[in-house]
This record gives C-alpha cells, sequence and structure tokens, in this order.
C-alpha cells in the first residue's frame, strides 16, 4: 500500500539573490565578463531595482539585491500557488510571514519561509 504525502506546490529553484554594494557594477560583471544574459531590469521600490541575470540557456537566474535597499538576499523557490503553500506551511508550523506579500504587478506574490537555522527562503507564485 502506498502512502500519499502532502506536499507544496513548489517546482523549481527561480533565483538565488546575492547583495551587491553597486548594481551597475555587479550587472556589467554579470553580463560582460561572465556573459550572463540580462533577464530582468526593472524600478523596485524607493529607487531601487530588481535585477536578474542568468547563464545563457538556464532556467535558474541570479537576481542582483542591492545591499541596504530592504530586498532579501537568499534563494527564491518558484510556486504554482503562493496561497496555498503559505497555508500549508504554516499549519505545518513552519516560521513563516504572516501573509502573502503582495507588491505592483510585475512583482508576483510572494512569502519567507524560514528553516530551522534561521535561512530564509522566498516562495514565489510563477508568473
Amino acid at each position: 500500500m502506498t502512502e500519499t504525502t502532502a506536499t507544496t506546490r513548489i517546482t523549481r529553484v527561480g533565483l538565488v539573490g546575492i547583495p551587491v554594494s553597486d548594481p551597475d557594477r555587479a550587472l556589467e560583471f554579470y553580463t560582460g565578463t561572465l556573459g550572463f544574459d540580462k533577464r530582468l531590469d526593472v524600478p523596485f521600490g524607493d529607487g531601487a531595482r530588481w535585477i536578474e541575470v542568468v547563464p545563457p540557456g538556464a532556467h535558474t537566474g541570479i537576481a542582483l539585491v542591492p545591499v541596504g535597499s530592504g530586498q532579501q538576499p537568499g534563494i527564491r523557490l518558484v510556486t504554482e500557488d503562493a496561497d496555498a503553500d503559505h497555508a500549508f506551511l504554516r499549519a505545518r508550523g513552519a516560521d513563516t510571514d504572516p501573509e502573502v506579500t503582495r507588491l505592483a504587478p510585475p512583482v508576483p506574490p510572494m512569502f519567507a519561509v524560514r528553516d530551522p537555522d534561521g535561512n530564509v527562503l522566498l516562495i514565489v507564485k510563477d508568473h
């Protein structure tokens, strides 16, 4: 007999966020020196930018997170349903944000969950 185990709707690692002191210099390094593609570069919050770079042909990219911007470095996991995963993880006693964060488009719904060592994983709705 096979048991069915409830799981989240997380489908892949979407981004790894790394802190950068100078977004323009970091963007030049990743695109000019390493040859990555710029996937996204849009205004975010109060004068900040959301920048994503990806190796050619890859699905998982890097978010260049400006130090002091309020954006969190770390791993972003992609989910089919942020609300359902938030409820599921809270019901299991996970240390999550109290609510799913909803910012203006094109930013998808997301929330943070912390592992037992305090590492932050962002769960982001696939868009």
